[in-house]
C-alpha cells in the first residue's frame, strides 16, 4: 500500500512539473527592462521592454504592445536557439518518461509481471531526471545571459539591462517538482538494483546463512556437537579404530583360554 502511494504521488508532482514547464515555452516576460515611469513632470511616460523565446516587445504606458517575431531557424539568436533546444529535448524525454512510469505503476494492470514493471518504472525515473537535467540548463543558460548584461559595469549604447521574469522561476519550481517525483518513484523500485544480500556465518563446520532483509532466516550446513558435551561412539574415525581393535584382542583371548582348557 505504501508503495501504491508513493507512485501516485510521484506521478502527479512530476506531471504537474511538466505542466509548469510546458507553460513557461508559451508565457510572455521571460525578461523585462522598465524604461521613464520616473517623477518630475506633470505627465509621467513610461515604457516596458520585454522579451520571450519567439519575439521581442515594447509597450508603452498606454497598454499598447508593439512585437517584432523571430526571424526564421538558423537565424534566431544563439542562446535563444539553444535554450529551445534544451527545453524541447527536456520535455520530449519526460514525454517518454510519463509514459513509461504510466505502465509501471503497481496500480495500473498493463505492462506485465511486478519485476517488468518495477523495471519500466525505474526506466521511467530515469527519463524524468535527465528531462529535469536538460531543463534547468535551459533555465540556467538563460539566467546567465540576463546575468551578465544586467551585473557588468558598463554595456554598449543601445544595449538594456533587463530583469527575470515570471516564467524563469515558474520553470525552476517545474524542475524541482519533476525531480521530486522522479525520487519518488526510484525509490519505490530501488530493489531492483540492489537485490537482497546475505551475510554468511561459519561456527566450526557448520555453515549459516541470514538475509539482512525480508524477515527469513536460511540455514544451511550440517549440525556438529559442541565439544564439551563429549562426542557419541562412532562420530570418529578414531573411535571406529579402536572398536575394530578392542574386537580383535577379546577374540585372541578367548581363542587363547579355548586352547588352554
Amino acid at each position: 500500500m505504501k508503495k501504491r502511494v508513493l507512485q501516485v504521488l510521484g506521478f502527479l508532482i512530476s506531471s504537474l512539473g511538466w505542466l509548469f514547464v510546458l507553460c513557461t515555452m508559451a508565457m510572455d516576460f521571460w525578461r523585462i527592462t522598465q524604461l521613464g515611469g520616473q517623477g518630475g513632470s506633470f505627465i509621467i511616460k513610461v515604457a516596458w521592454y520585454w522579451s520571450n523565446l519567439w519575439k521581442d516587445c515594447f509597450t508603452d504606458s498606454t497598454a499598447v504592445t508593439n512585437c517584432r517575431d523571430f526571424p526564421v531557424l538558423w537565424t534566431v539568436t544563439p542562446f535563444v536557439q539553444a535554450v529551445r533546444g534544451l527545453l524541447m529535448c527536456g520535455l520530449t524525454l519526460g514525454f517518454f518518461g510519463v509514459v513509461l512510469c504510466f505502465v509501471g505503476m503497481e496500480c495500473t494492470y498493463i505492462g506485465g509481471a511486478e519485476k517488468t514493471k518495477d523495471k519500466l518504472l525505474f526506466a521511467g525515473a530515469l527519463f524524468h531526471i535527465a528531462g529535469c537535467v536538460s531543463d534547468i540548463s535551459a533555465y540556467c543558460l538563460y539566467i546567465n545571459r540576463v546575468a551578465r548584461t544586467t551585473f557588468a559595469q558598463s554595456v554598449g549604447p543601445g544595449v538594456l539591462r533587463y530583469d527575470l521574469g515570471t516564467p524563469i522561476f515558474l520553470g525552476l519550481v517545474g524542475c524541482f517538482l519533476i525531480l521530486l517525483g522522479g525520487m519518488f518513484y526510484a525509490v519505490t523500485v530501488y530493489r531492483v538494483l540492489v537485490p537482497e544480500s546475505k551475510v554468511v556465518y561459519a561456527y566450526g563446520g557448520g555453515t549459516y546463512m541470514a538475509p539482512r532483509s525480508g524477515g527469513r532466516t536460511l540455514y544451511t550446513g550440517y549440525y556438529r556437537p559442541p565439544r564439551q558435551y563429549g562426542s557419541y561412539l562412532g562420530s570418529d574415525p578414531s573411535n571406529s579404530s579402536k572398536v575394530s581393535k578392542l574386537s580383535q584382542t577379546t577374540r585372541t583371548k578367548i581363542s587363547e583360554r579355548d586352547a588352554f582348557v
